[in-house]
């Protein structure tokens, strides 16, 4: 199935001659992506683009690398965008992982997955890894972002009253930085804040720039 949000887009900022809003102007640009917090950072760049969403199996190849899973697969969200792609277009597309002791932590199936997961993240470190691929018809770049997060020793109450009032089940790891168990629960962040909310918004300016 193909879901597309084409209606919005975004109007002309002040900032519109901006170095890296000149340097795109030949560029029609799409945010491939569904996620809300992507979009926040993205329209911070003051640069027009508008949001289209197509779905794809986000499944990666058995013994891959965890390191390598992010970038793969913001590689293969490209995929679905191929076969009308126009000469002027311009796809930004990332996946985020969660990364414990070497196992990935998707999304959460439901509410007691969301409880393991905070469970295991809780009093521990982790790595936050998000994958990015810029495209045009005439190239394409990939890279990746790591942010190390430290988590207080989370109680049960805790992690319940989360889950309960923020359900974070679109997110990997089960959490969302910005919100309420951010502000309580992370002690140390070493690396981009940013980049835990899904895009690495500074990195992917200075990619943009030499794309």
């Amino acid at each position: 199935m193909t879901v597309e949000r084409s209606d919005i887009n975004f109007h002309e900022s002040p900032l519109r001659t901006s170095a890296l809003a000149n340097h795109l102007a030949q560029y029609a640009i799409t945010l491939g992506s569904q996620s809300p917090r992507r979009k926040e950072l993205f329209t911070g760049l003051n640069v027009p683009f508008t949001v289209a969403v197509r779905e794809v199996d986000e499944l990666f190849p058995a013994g891959m690398n965890a390191l390598d899973v992010p970038e793969y697969l913001a590689v293969l969200k490209t995929v679905p965008f191929k076969p009308d792609f126009k000469p002027d277009g311009l796809l930004v597309t990332a996946d985020t992982i969660v990364l414990i002791e070497g196992q990935i932590l998707g999304k959460p199936l439901d509410y007691d997955h969301a409880f393991e997961m905070l469970q295991r993240l809780s009093g521990k470190k982790h790595v936050v890894i998000t994958g990015v691929c810029i495209t045009s018809c005439s190239k394409q770049t990939t890279f990746s972002d790591h942010t190390d997060v430290y988590f207080k020793s989370l109680t049960d109450e805790e992690i319940d009253y989360y889950l309960t009032h923020y359900q974070p089940y679109d997110k990997a790891g089960s959490y969302g930085v910005q919100e309420w168990i951010g502000y309580v629960a992370i002690e140390k962040i070493e690396g981009s804040y940013f980049n835990v909310m899904g895009l690495p918004i500074q990195r992917l300016y200075e990619e943009l720039l030499m794309f």
